[in-house]
């Protein structure tokens, strides 16, 4: 080990694996890892090493009952750690005892349970993982909490009343380099050829796993609005995904779109990048979403974005220049305004351009650098210990 090293513990259930905190984690930790100064350890469950810079330590989980999930990570961390340290600096992306910080990939749960899943009473599940959440904030000696964008942050916020100026917004980066590597106009050809897509019909792309929570059914709705407005409308709507295509395609046809609307399924995400190359703008009207990674891929295929005032990317929306935000995701008429306004004249090639610049703008390597000015914080000791939960 070389002299003066410090040593960093990365915390994390999944490292690498697909989902966005696993990525998010992967993508900062393996940068980091490269730096000289730092000897990098990640605590999992389960992991894709991406490198032999980094030292891994396997951390059981009892998944049954599942309300021991949360607090038996917790422990095993707590214990291989003592075992494997001491650390000058424990980063944690999860739900852990004590860490220095606490990147939250998503909201509090208590307020997940009570205001985005509106469940009056909590499960012994979530009193349990609410508890160990409640143990790293008050009482686990964290130093920065980092937020992955304005609207998590504000919620947060409201949930625990710590102090405003230790909760910093750290967005996600993105790499960009493999739509560079493509040819978009190849893409269109071969992707609109194999959907049936006319190559000058404007093309509006939908990604979710999750039609509900996405507002698949908010899109849709505006988009009949559109229509309604306006019979000669022209648009194809591509939802790749699964969901429950027959009452979604259901909707479409009732509001009159069916048409419209092609439902290609799940697609594997190596395939997703020449999909943003063949569509000319995303809409995601989520119901609530801390950010929304797919909002960041599509800017990067230099694709305007029209998202719901629910969506964390929103932070990366300029109106009117990279994408539009429609504040409340049911106002139908005002959804149908956006994307008739995005449809028009020459307004997608000028406002796809500023959103290439701005995914452009919000890379891995500057998220790195904001982590970095962080952890140098904490390391020279500028940062003390947060107080302990108010009385």
């Amino acid at each position: 080990m070389m002299e003066g090293r410090r040593r960093i513990a990365v915390v994390i259930p999944k490292y690498g694996l697909v989902g966005g905190a696993e990525g998010f984690a992967a993508e900062l930790t393996e940068r980091i890892a490269v730096d000289p100064r730092f000897e990098v350890h990640v605590f999992a469950n389960r992991w894709a090493a991406l490198s032999d810079r980094i030292s891994f330590h396997r951390i059981p989980i009892f998944r049954f009952p599942r309300f021991l999930i949360s607090p038996s990570f917790a422990w095993f961390v707590r214990r291989c750690m003592a075992a494997s340290g001491p650390f000058d600096l424990v980063h944690t992306h999860d739900r852990i005892f004590a860490a220095d910080i606490y990147t939250m990939h998503g909201i509090p749960h208590r307020w997940w349970v009570r205001q985005v899943r509106q469940k009056e009473r909590m499960s012994l599940f979530d009193r349990a993982t609410a508890c160990v959440e409640d143990r790293l904030i008050y009482r686990g000696g964290c130093r920065r909490f980092l937020s992955v964008s304005e609207l998590a942050r504000k919620v947060f916020l409201e949930e625990y009343p710590v102090d405003p100026e230790r909760v910093m917004v750290l967005h996600p980066g993105i790499d960009g380099t493999i739509y560079g590597k493509l040819d978009r106009e190849r893409c269109r050809r071969d992707v609109r050829g194999r959907l049936g897509i006319g190559p000058d019909n404007p093309l509006i792309l939908f990604v979710s796993m999750n039609f509900a929570i996405k507002g698949l059914d908010h899109l849709l709705q505006g988009l009949g609005r559109l229509r309604a407005r306006d019979p000669d409308a022209r648009f194809r709507l591509l939802v790749v995904g699964r969901g429950d295509e027959k009452a979604y395609g259901r909707l479409a046809r009732n509001l009159g779109i069916g048409e419209a609307v092609i439902f290609s399924g799940a697609v594997a995400r190596e395939r997703l990048p020449e999909i943003y190359l063949a569509a000319d703008c995303y809409a995601m009207l989520s119901r609530f979403d801390t950010f929304g990674m797919v909002v960041m891929e599509a800017m990067a295929a230099g694709l305007p974005v029209l998202v719901s005032g629910c969506v964390g990317a929103r932070d990366l929306v300029q109106e009117g220049e990279n994408g539009f935000v429609v504040e409340d995701p049911g106002d139908a008429d005002a959804v149908a305004e956006r994307i008739g306004t995005l449809l028009k004249g020459d307004l997608l090639e000028r406002m796809g351009a500023k959103a290439l610049q701005t995914a452009r703008e919000n890379s891995w390597d500057a998220a790195v650098r904001r982590v970095l000015e962080v952890y140098e914080e904490i390391l020279s000791g500028r940062l003390p210990l947060s107080p302990r939960r108010p009385s």
